[in-house]
Formats: structure tokens, C-alpha cells, sequence
């Protein structure tokens, strides 16, 4: 069953079923702009956390949406990663694939693009890595902006050739 299971999981973040990933989002481009491909090799598990996260973040492809629900824009950009929204009340130190903390958007001609979220968790919360998305694939960074967070940027909305959980992304 197990085969089954994976099987099935990986056609439905591929196709869209819990993502929507195949038919045309608001703000996806002509060229499958929010598809994303690098989910080969992830556990079960993890593509059911990845499958919870993309269905709780899907309705923030409006940032509007988003600043309704508390999030926050913190008026930092960085290249490759994109403009950071925030939910503060989300910080308590706990990882929780369907409340990623910080919303990464990057600038189109219509506003905003949701292209990736971030996990973090205050250092001052944790002295190890969190425990994260199930397996070992995921990279947790330690303090690598400078502002005293264990972070986790995973690219569920925009795929990343540097891969899944990768920092940076030159399509960003």
C-alpha cells in the first residue's frame, strides 16, 4: 500500500490536487510559473506535510489575503529569496507545516507573487535545529540573516533548481 500511497501523493503535488499546481493560479504565468518539480525522493510523509503546507498557503496567493490574516510586510527584500511577510503571533517556536511564519512574494506587474514560505523559529526558542518536515531533506540555517532565527525557506509556489529547500533561487 505504501507504493500506492506515494504514488498518489506525488500525482497530486505534481497535478495539482491539493495545490492547484497544474491549472492556471491567480498570478501564475503562461509558463507554469507556480509549478513546482523537485519533489522527487521526499518520503511519503514529507509530501504530506508539503501537500498540508501548499494547501494552507494557497489562499495567499492574494497578499492581500494575507495582511487580512495577520501577516505583515517587513519592508525587506532579498534577491533570489523575494519580499518577507510576516505572522507574528505565529512565532511561538513551534514548526507547523500549515503555519509558515513568513511569506515570501516577489514583485510582478499585478502586485505581488506568493513564490515561497519560511519557517523560523527564535534561536532564544531553541538551541538545536527544529525537527521540520519529516525525513532529512530539509535544511534548517542558523541565524544566516543576522536576526537571531533557525530558518527554512521551502519553494512550494516557484520551483527552485537549487532545489526544494534551498536558500536562494535565481528564478526569484
Amino acid at each position: 500500500m505504501k507504493p500506492i500511497m506515494s504514488l498518489l501523493i506525488t500525482l497530486s503535488l505534481t497535478w495539482g490536487v491539493f495545490g492547484s499546481a497544474s491549472r492556471p493560479q491567480p498570478n501564475a504565468n503562461a509558463s507554469g510559473f507556480s509549478r513546482v518539480k523537485n519533489f522527487d525522493g521526499l518520503s511519503v510523509d514529507s509530501l504530506a506535510d508539503l501537500a498540508k503546507a501548499r494547501r494552507a498557503t494557497a489562499k495567499y496567493h492574494r497578499v492581500e489575503q494575507a495582511e487580512a490574516d495577520g501577516y505583515i510586510n517587513l519592508n525587506f527584500c532579498e534577491e533570489g529569496e523575494g519580499c518577507h511577510w510576516l505572522k507574528p503571533s505565529l512565532l511561538d517556536g513551534e514548526f507547523d507545516p500549515s503555519e509558515p511564519e513568513i511569506l515570501l512574494y516577489t514583485p510582478d506587474k499585478d502586485g505581488w507573487r506568493l513564490v515561497a514560505v519560511e519557517y523560523v523559529v527564535p534561536l532564544a526558542m531553541s538551541a538545536v535545529a527544529p525537527a521540520g518536515f519529516v525525513g532529512d531533506a530539509d535544511h534548517w540555517r542558523e541565524d544566516s540573516e543576522g536576526v537571531g532565527l533557525w530558518e527554512l525557506t521551502v519553494w512550494l509556489w516557484l520551483d527552485n533548481p537549487n532545489g526544494l529547500y534551498e536558500q536562494h533561487n535565481p528564478r526569484a
